[in-house]
C-alpha cells in the first residue's frame, strides 16, 4: 500500500497525503480474496463501545476493591499501570517460597491479591453496558468477505466485545478452544497447516486470538489443560488475564505462547496485510513483532490505524520502513515521508473537517461493513 504519488494532493502541495487515495486503496486491498488480512485490535476499540480506558479501568477497580486491598493495589500501581502492576504481583508469588515474605505479602497472600484484582477487573467489565454497535458492524464485514485464507482477529482485549458481535450477526469463529463447558484449548488446530485434515476448519471461520486472556478463561490445576474457556455462569477458578512475563509454569503457558507465536507467523504470510486499530504501541513484545514483519517480508503490509497523534514508538519506525504504513487524525506517514493530510473534499466518515477518522473504531468498523458495495460508491 502506498505507492509513489499516493501521498500527493493534486492542484496542491505535493509534500501532503490525499486521504481519498489512501482510504481508496486500503478499500482496494481488502477487496482482493487472495489478501491474507489480519487486525490486531487494541484497547481503543473497546472504549469506542463505551468500556473503560485503562486508567479509567484502574479507577474503577481501586473503588470496587476492599480498603485493604485498595491500599496493597495503590502501592503496586506507583509508577506503573494495571497491567505491569499484575505482572509484579504474579513474579512475587512465584518467587517467595512458604513462610518467606515480601513486604507485607507472602506467596498465599500475593496470589489472594491477584484473584480479588482480577474479579474486580471482570466485575467493573461487566456492569459496564456496552454499545456492540461497532462490533457488530466488524463481524458483518468478517462475515461477507470471502477470503481465500482466514480472517484473524488478534486482540490483547481480555472483554467479550468481538465474540457477542460475532454471535449476534451469526459469523462462525474458532477461538482456539473446543467445547462449551471448561473447553480445552486445542494447541494442533491454531497452525492451519498443521491441524489435521478431519478437524480442518473452513476459511469462512473467523479466527478470534486473545493474546492477553479473556475474562472467560479460567486457571484450572484439576483439568488436563490448565487454563480452560468456560460457559457463561461458571465463575469458580482465578481469571487468566494479563499474562507477566513470569509466564505461569509450563501448563498455563500454552494458550499465551502459542497464540503469541500464531501473531507472529500470521503477519509474514505473503501478501499478509495486518491493520492495528486501538492500538497505542505500548506494547514493546507486539511493536518489534509487527516492525520486524515489516523490515524482513517486503510482501506483507502493517497499517497502524491511529485515534489522535501518532505514537513515538510508531513514527521512528515508519520513517525507514516502506510498508510500515502509519496514518493519525492530522497527518499520515506513507514511504517514509511523513507530513499533514491534504485539505481535499471531505468524505463522510473517513475524512472531515480536515480530520482524518479511520483511526476511530466506530469509523472504521463503519467502513468496513460498506466493503461489499462497489469502491466508487464506498468513496
Amino acid at each position: 500500500m502506498g505507492g509513489e504519488n499516493d501521498g500527493e494532493a493534486e492542484g496542491g502541495d505535493s509534500s501532503k497525503h490525499k486521504p481519498g487515495a489512501l482510504a481508496q486503496e486500503l478499500a482496494t486491498k481488502l477487496g482482493s480474496r487472495a489478501r491474507h488480512v489480519c487486525m490486531l485490535v487494541g484497547a481503543g476499540a473497546s472504549c469506542a463501545a463505551g468500556l473503560p480506558a485503562l486508567e479509567q479501568l484502574e479507577n474503577k477497580v481501586l473503588a470496587r476493591v476492599e480498603d485493604d486491598v485498595k491500599s496493597q493495589l495503590a502501592e503496586l500501581l506507583r509508577g506503573r499501570d494495571l497491567e505491569s502492576a499484575l505482572s509484579r504481583l504474579r513474579r512475587i508469588s512465584r518467587f517467595l517460597d512458604d513462610g518467606e515474605q515480601f513486604g507485607e505479602l507472602t506467596k498465599a497472600s500475593a496470589a489472594e491479591l491477584d484473584r480479588k484484582i482480577c474479579e474486580a477487573i471482570m466485575a467493573v467489565i461487566d456492569e459496564t453496558s456496552a454499545d456492540l454497535d461497532c462490533f457488530k458492524r466488524l463481524a458483518s464485514w468478517a462475515g461477507r468477505m470471502d477470503y481465500e485464507r482466514p480472517l484473524e482477529l488478534f486482540t490483547i482485549n481480555y472483554d467479550l466485545l468481538i465474540e457477542k458481535g460475532l454471535e449476534a450477526v451469526g459469523v462462525p469463529y474458532f477461538d482456539g478452544f473446543i467445547g462449551t463447558h471448561r473447553a480445552p484449548f486445542m494447541s494442533e488446530l491454531i497452525e492451519p497447516r498443521d491441524a489435521p485434515e478431519r478437524w480442518a476448519l473452513p476459511a469462512g471461520f473467523a479466527r478470534v486470538w486473545k493474546l492477553h486472556g479473556s475474562t472467560n478463561w479460567r486457571l484450572r490445576d484439576e483439568m488436563p489443560s490448565a487454563i480452560v474457556r468456560v460457559g457463561s455462569g461458571d465463575s469458580s477458578g482465578s481469571i487468566a488475564i494479563y499474562p507477566s512475563d513470569e509466564k505461569y509454569d509450563e501448563s498455563r503457558r500454552v494458550p499465551f505462547v502459542i497464540l503469541m507465536d500464531r501473531f507472529r507467523r500470521a503477519l509474514v504470510e505473503p501478501e499478509t496485510v495486518t491493520i492495528t486499530i486501538g492500538f497505542s504501541f505500548g506494547d514493546e513484545h507486539l511493536n518489534e513483532m509487527l516492525f520486524d514483519a515489516a523490515a524482513r517480508h517486503p510482501r506483507c503490509e502493517v497499517l497502524a490505524l491511529c485515534y489522535a497523534d501518532i505514537p513515538n514508538a510508531v513514527a521512528e519506525r515508519a520513517s525507514s520502513l516502506r510498508n510500515l504504513l502509519v496514518l493519525g487524525k492530522s497527518e499520515a506517514i506513507v514511504n517514509g515521508h511523513r507530513a499533514a493530510w491534504h485539505d481535499e473534499s471531505e468524505i463522510p466518515g473517513v475524512f472531515e473537517s480536515g480530520s482524518f477518522l479511520l483511526g476511530d473504531f466506530e469509523h472504521l468498523s463503519s467502513f468496513l461493513a460498506r466493503q461489499v458495495e462497489p469502491l466508487d460508491e464506498l468513496l
